[in-house]
């Protein structure tokens, strides 16, 4: 059981009680003196001392307790002034024990959580921010942004150690309430700050650049007289559109507006999904096709000229991704909305003859070619380097290509190249082997990705100064920076196809050897499935292109064959498919056995796009110590998004991704997860 020592007087007060005493005995000292000098003045200041010492020992122990008396009343009336200042204070201030449960609080705390009468609780029941781990320790300071229905509040936390505030040779407290401490709390309201940082954050600038896709297919494809009318009603739909959410719109080119708008619009838009998107396209007056445009809007730059550059930067991700969708760029991500629509091809060859009249002057300035595809490289990646060996070779330059895995499907095209004497044993190299080769008079070309982490030999990209990117996939968010040409066209079929197109206008009389031909014609069939998807005018001049250089269709369909265990595992991929939702194949190839199980499961996608009411396919397959998605379509789901929302990407109905420590089974998880989310929002259908 505790008890209680008396009061003690510590401090000034204490010296000031007892300067009498201390007065007393230095007469004492006097009166000794003074018995030395004269004994009767001795005697007389003895008599004084008495009486002093009796008036001392009387007021100590009769008028102290009448003085501490007084002085605990002051004290008890101070606290009692302090007690109310605390309860009555504006601030909402409380005090929480160590486990952080309130044990006071004043009326603003009580007002500002709508509590009547003493809140006790867990300060957590309220504010679930602030937890115990959060509290601050030692003399540490905690500032702690909450929230409590529609008010925002900083909490500003402090310690107050309890052996900072009782006596130490007191035993009210025993050695282990001296670890003990309180948790003072206060809380600013910052409402009104946020809501006004809000407003201004939503009144800021945002720049857009709307470009109309097919602008002179469109009007190709109408009467001359009627053409007028056709922009006419373009422009108003954009015009009209851009003045619904208070922006100014203005028509820089014949088929290109600039545009200025607030944060708080460009939000709505991105709600709505850009409706523009699709009125524009229900503009017909007779024209064949209907019209497309791609929107890229800035915002959140440093300055306005930022927010102009990131408008820029979104809308060649636009065009990039093959039009009919939005971008908004913002200085930490990036967001797409659109992109349903596949891409119309140009006729016109004009842009690939320019982009060959460029690559020709980057190769003849270098000395050497590295020629570089995706890694698990597969035929049209496989091809298309091929054809560009073949023109530096042609330029007189020597070029060879990074190949790290030779899958089984690539293998018998590899060896048309291996050991034959019309070509030099070093032409295919490794990463190790291109990273000791390449110097600063090398020019880099990627071919079949635009991707840097994809890439064979990602380092490459960072020691070559010349990097050219050729490339028929959608861009995605990550892109190959600071390339010297950069030519990426998602309306072409395969990588080959594009290649293809530039080895005419390389050099004049150019000449492709059989294997060569072979090699870019199986690109083209793989990725076309043999010219049912995505072949359009183009696709079949440039097929036509390596007939006539030698490539032989009996040769390449023998180059297609597969062995027993690959073609089983296919089979048993169809087989054991699960239909989700009505409308989504869903399936697993297995690797065991099979030494290019991710080809294997790309060619059951395809397969499974012949099961009637199948909207699109997904063959998940494990290799590597990761998880491959192949996705398939053929018209009704654009599945590059769905790979997208998974970290991959691809084209409208061919894409894939990759995931990394996860199983087969969360993989399906995953995949379903998201096809019903994309659903709930209407992403796709």
């Amino acid at each position: 059981m505790r008890t209680k020592k008396r009061i003690r007087l510590k401090g000034r007060l204490r010296i000031y009680m007892q300067t009498s005493l201390y007065m007393g005995i230095l007469l004492l000292i006097v009166d000794i003196g003074t018995y030395f000098l004269d004994v009767r003045a001795g005697f007389l200041l003895t008599c004084f001392l008495l009486f002093y010492f009796g008036m001392i020992i009387l007021l100590m122990f009769y008028n102290r307790p009448i003085i501490l008396n007084e002085l605990i009343s002051f004290a008890t009336q101070y606290g009692q002034v302090q007690k109310t200042l605390l309860r009555d204070m504006a601030i909402p201030y409380a005090l929480l024990d160590e486990t952080g449960r309130v044990i006071w609080c004043n009326d603003a705390f009580r007002a500002a959580i709508h509590s009547e009468k003493g809140f006790h609780k867990s300060i957590t029941y309220v504010f679930p921010a602030i937890t115990r781990e959060r509290l601050p320790q030692g003399e540490q300071e905690a500032e702690i942004e909450i929230s409590f229905e529609e008010s925002d509040y900083i909490a500003h936390i402090t310690r107050v150690s309890l052996r900072g505030m009782i006596s130490e040779d007191s035993d009210v407290l025993d050695d282990e309430d001296y670890d003990s401490c309180l948790y003072a709390m206060y809380l600013y309201d910052e409402t009104a700050l946020k809501l006004a940082l809000r407003e201004n954050d939503a009144q800021s600038l945002a720049v857009g650049l709307i470009y109309l896709d097919n602008y002179e297919e469109a009007l190709a494809s109408v009467e001359e007289v009627r053409r007028s009318l056709l922009k006419a009603l373009i422009d108003r739909k954009v015009n009209k559109y851009i003045s619904s959410f208070d922006g100014i719109c203005q028509n820089i080119e014949k088929d290109k507006y600039l545009v200025i708008l607030k944060k708080k619009s460009v939000m709505q838009m991105q709600e709505q999904r850009f409706e523009l998107l699709e009125d524009v396209k229900t503009v017909n007056i007779g024209n064949e096709m209907a019209v497309t445009l791609s929107i890229g809007i800035g915002l959140d730059g440093l300055v306005y000229a930022q927010n102009y550059e990131f408008a820029r930067t979104a809308i060649d991700f636009a065009l990039g991704r093959g039009g009919d969708q939005a971008v908004v760029k913002m200085p930490d991500k990036i967001n797409y909305y659109g992109g349903k629509s596949q891409q119309v091809e140009k006729n016109t060859r004009v842009k690939a003859r320019v982009k060959a009249h460029a690559l020709r002057e980057i190769i003849t300035s270098k000395d050497n070619v590295l020629i570089m595809g995706h890694k698990i490289g597969d035929v049209d990646s496989f091809g298309a380097a091929v054809g560009i060996y073949r023109i530096a070779r042609t330029l007189e330059r020597h070029a060879q290509i990074v190949l790290n895995d030779v899958t089984t499907s690539l293998r018998p095209m590899v060896d048309l190249f291996l050991n034959n004497p019309e070509y030099e044993n070093d032409m295919l190299l490794t990463s190790a082997q291109a990273l000791e080769c390449a110097g600063p008079n090398t020019v880099l070309v990627v071919v079949d990705v635009n991707r840097p982490s994809l890439t064979e030999c990602p380092e490459l990209l960072k020691i070559c100064k010349s990097i050219v990117v050729l490339d028929h996939h959608r861009a995605g968010t990550e892109t190959i920076e600071n390339a010297t040409l950069s030519y990426v066209e998602t309306y072409a079929s395969s990588a080959c196809e594009m290649v293809s197109e530039i080895l005419q206008y390389t050099s004049d009389g150019i000449r492709i050897k059989s294997e060569e031909a072979d090699s870019m014609y199986a690109g083209m069939v793989v990725d076309t499935q043999n010219f049912m998807t995505k072949t359009g005018v183009r696709t079949f001049e440039a097929a036509a292109f390596l007939r006539r250089n030698g490539a032989d269709v009996t040769r390449v369909r023998k180059l297609f064959r597969e062995n027993a265990a690959e073609y089983k595992a296919k089979a048993d991929a169809v087989s054991q498919a699960e239909i989700y939702r009505n409308a989504y194949a869903i399936s697993i190839c297995h690797s065991e056995g099979i030494a290019s199980p991710t080809v294997v499961g790309a060619q059951a996608a395809n397969e499974l796009l012949d099961i009637r009411g199948v909207k699109a396919s997904f063959v998940l397959t494990e290799y590597q110590n990761k998880l491959f998605f192949s996705a398939r379509s053929i018209d009704e789901v654009n599945v590059q998004v769905i790979m997208e929302r998974m970290g991959g990407g691809g084209h409208l109905n061919i894409a894939g991704c990759q995931l990394e420590n996860t199983s087969v089974e969360e993989g399906i998880i995953v995949l379903k997860r998201t096809l019903d989310k994309m659903i709930e929002e209407g992403e796709i259908s």
